[in-house]
C-alpha cells in the first residue's frame, strides 16, 4: 500500500523503480527516502524529482546507482562483535546440543538483508568451528537474501577488502581466506555453505525465501533492515519473521531495532544490551 505522504514526483521515480527491477520502496520511510534520493539528485546534477525522472529514464546504469544509495549495503563480518560471541558461546552449542537429543538433523537459518555476505559467512564460520570440535552428522542450511541483485552477485564472489575483514581473527583469517593482492578471498569450505537468492521482505505472497521451501528456520538474521520501514511495514516483516522461525527459534535485530508495540509478546529478549529475541507461541 502506497502512504499518501510521497509528493507525486517521488512517487513517479519509486514506480518506474519498481518496474524496472521490481524494487518496491513504498514501505521506506519518507523521510530516509527524500534524503537519499536527493543525494542522487546532488550526483547527477539535476535540480528537481522531475528532472531526476528524466535522467533515470535515460541512464539505466542510474537505476543501480539509486538502489544502493537506498539501501547502503555496507556491512563487514563480525559485525557488532559482542553478538557474535554470544552466539558463539552460547547460542550455537545449545541449539547443535538440543538438535543431537532430539535427532534433529537439521540446523537452518536466515539471513535477511545480507548484502555482501559477511553476516551469513561470519554464522558459518562459527558453526564450520563448532562442529570440527564436536563432528555430528548435522545437516546445515544457511539462506541469504537480498533486494539487490547485484549485490548477490558480488556476494557469491566472496573477495572483501580490508574494511571488511577488519573484525575477523587472525587465526580464523588464516584458516578462512586467502590474501590476492590487495582483496581477501574466502575459501570454498565456507562459500559452499551459504545460498544466495533475491528475495523482497514486502512480498506478501511468501513468509520466507521460495529457495528454503520453507520456514522453520532455528535463527533468523535481520539487522538493520527495519530501520527503513515505517512502523506498518515494520509490522508486515514482523509477521513474516514470526511465521519463519521454528519454536524456540532466535531473531537477531540490529541495535537501533526492537519489535513493534503489537509484537513486543511475540519475542523475548536473550541476553540484556543484546538484540538478541526468542520466538514466543
Amino acid at each position: 500500500m502506497m502512504s499518501k505522504g510521497y509528493a507525486n514526483e517521488l512517487r513517479q521515480i519509486l514506480n518506474y523503480l519498481n518496474k524496472k527491477r521490481s524494487f518496491d520502496a513504498f514501505g521506506f520511510r519518507i523521510a530516509m527516502l527524500e534524503r537519499r534520493v536527493r543525494l542522487r539528485l546532488v550526483s547527477t546534477n539535476c535540480k528537481n524529482y522531475t528532472d531526476y525522472f528524466l535522467y533515470l529514464q535515460n541512464n539505466s546504469a542510474e537505476l543501480d546507482h539509486l538502489i544502493n544509495t537506498l539501501t547502503i549495503n555496507v556491512s563487514r563480518f563480525f559485525r557488532n562483535t559482542l553478538t557474535f560471541e554470544y552466539i558463539a558461546d552460547q547460542i550455537l552449542p545449545d541449539m547443535v546440543h538440543q538438535k543431537t537429543k532430539t535427532k534433529d538433523q537439521f540446523l537452518r537459518i536466515w539471513s535477511a538483508g545480507c548484502a555482501m555476505g559477511e553476516e551469513p559467512y561470519s554464522v558459518a564460520i562459527l558453526i564450520n568451528e563448532l562442529l570440527k570440535k564436536k563432528p555430528n552428522k548435522l545437516m546445515v542450511n544457511i539462506f541469504a537474501t537480498d533486494i539487490d541483485a547485484k549485490i548477490l552477485t558480488k556476494a557469491q564472489e566472496a573477495t572483501y577488502q580490508f574494511e571488511s575483514i577488519g573484525n575477523v581473527k587472525y587465526r580464523l583469517l588464516k584458516k578462512y581466506f586467502s590474501l590476492q593482492e590487495e582483496s581477501f578471498q574466502l575459501t570454498p569450505e565456507i562459500r559452499d555453505r551459504v545460498s544466495f537468492s533475491f528475495y523482497d521482505m514486502l512480498d506478501k505472497n511468501s513468509y520466507a525465501p521460495p529457495e528454503s521451501i520453507f520456514g522453520a528456520f532455528d535463527m533468523v538474521f535481520c539487522r538493520n533492515v527495519l530501520i527503513y520501514f515505517d512502523i506498518e511495514h515494520q509490522e508486515l516483516i514482523y509477521e513474516k519473521l514470526y511465521r519463519a522461525l521454528a519454536e524456540n527459534g532466535y531473531l537477531i535485530l540490529g541495535k537501533s531495532e526492537i519489535p513493534t508495540l503489537k509484537y513486543k509478546k511475540h519475542f523475548k529478549k536473550v541476553v540484556n544490551r543484546r538484540h538478541i529475541y526468542q520466538k514466543v507461541l
